[in-house]
């Protein structure tokens, strides 16, 4: 991607932070950073609802368009890539977003659009039972779903665990950080970030110079939630930042999961109750996650490979009915997001396309929002 368009989206990002929704559909509309700044000085002509701080942040553009030249030599010195949203490495998942971030910031080497990413989130203060959940978890899905992204938020507690974990059995692994890449908090937890930089990655929203508050990590938990597939659930108070992305998740139409606990234990109480609320499905391992998200094992698909099962495509689908029965026929009982991803399809216009192939009896839905290809 260009540097005057990258330039532009973070000058955008600096202008219209708090409001991320209204900039994203400008962006999404013109399809270009670079247009919405050439027009900024009359920018209610092309969006007569643009909001009159926007307005002026565009008029006075020069200051954040400097902020963001700093960023970008910062960027080139240290090894981070700035993902503006139509960039094919920006995460797909995350994108279908309404409050998706025009740019992230990213350093590490793991693939952000991997067909299976998992979100492990939880209490900062971890129980000897959650460390155990999620290094039971984390093993047990290895063994059957080699190939996932694990995604947390490198906090406290359930988060380092998670990502501790997932190294230990050899995934990659991607902390979404509440600042800027110019520093690792805790910083105790810099060594295990270093090891993720090569066999994951860090990513975040933020410029440098941002300090970790409170209202950061809680809008970091949107990106961790957008990203994944599913999230799951550990440990919980009552209250707390992983019931905050488990909601986010949902809200995202994300398929949300949680352990139940002991009755009583202060970092049960919200997994028990979200369960209770079918706010989250109950799990008890990795065997009961995979069964629900209806996700073939690696084992079973290299089998079906290697028997040579192919599928006859039926002559009366539109081309975007071929393109999703061709990725179906690749990957079998797929997520609707992530066909979107594998086909380019907004969310959408897939939810009508699937309808119709399912009325033609070329598809059929499963449980845990997955689509399987009859043939």
């Amino acid at each position: 991607m260009d540097e005057k368009e990258i330039l532009s989206a973070l000058a955008l990002m600096r202008i219209n932070y708090f409001s991320l929704s209204g900039l994203s559909l400008m962006y999404r509309e013109l399809g270009s950073a670079s247009l919405i700044v050439e027009h900024r000085n009359n920018i209610r002509e092309l969006f007569p609802d643009a909001s009159e701080k926007l307005a002026n942040g565009l008029r006075g553009i020069d200051a954040a368009l400097s902020r963001a030249e700093a960023e970008m030599d910062f960027c080139s010195k240290h090894g981070i890539e700035p993902l503006v949203m139509n960039d094919s490495r920006y995460p797909a998942r995350l994108r279908e977003c309404d409050d998706a971030p025009l740019v992230l910031f990213y350093r590490g080497n793991a693939d952000l659009n991997r067909q299976r990413v998992v979100s492990i989130v939880g209490t900062r203060h971890c129980t000897a039972y959650g460390r155990e959940m999620t290094d039971r978890f984390v093993s047990e899905l290895k063994r059957l779903c080699p190939k996932v992204l694990i995604v947390s938020g490198l906090a406290y507690g359930v988060d380092i665990n998670a990502h501790r974990a997932a190294l230990n059995n050899g995934y990659e692994t991607v902390g979404v950080l509440a600042h800027g890449l110019d520093r690792i908090y805790p910083a105790r937890h810099r060594d295990t970030a270093v090891q993720m930089i090569g066999r994951g990655g860090l990513l975040t929203e933020f410029f440098t110079q941002t300090n970790a508050d409170k209202v950061n990590f809680v809008r970091r938990n949107r990106i961790v939630a957008g990203m994944s597939d599913a999230c799951i659930l550990v440990e919980s108070a009552a209250k707390g930042g992983g019931l905050i992305t488990a909601r986010l998740a949902r809200d995202y139409n994300r398929d949300v999961f949680a352990f139940p606990g002991k009755v009583g234990d202060e970092y049960s109480v919200g997994c028990n109750n979200l369960i209770r609320s079918n706010g989250a499905a109950l799990i008890t391992s990795a065997q009961d996650f995979v069964d629900a998200m209806v996700w073939n094992t690696d084992a079973e698909l290299g089998a079906a490979r290697q028997r040579g099962i192919e599928r006859q495509l039926f002559p009366s689908l539109s081309a975007e009915e071929c393109a999703v029965a061709d990725a179906l026929q690749r990957q079998n009982d797929m997520q609707m997001n992530m066909i979107s991803v594998k086909t380019d399809i907004t969310i959408a216009r897939l939810t009508a396309i699937l309808f119709e192939m399912e009325l033609k009896g070329v598809v059929k839905p499963l449980a845990g929002g997955a689509y399987h290809l009859l043939g």
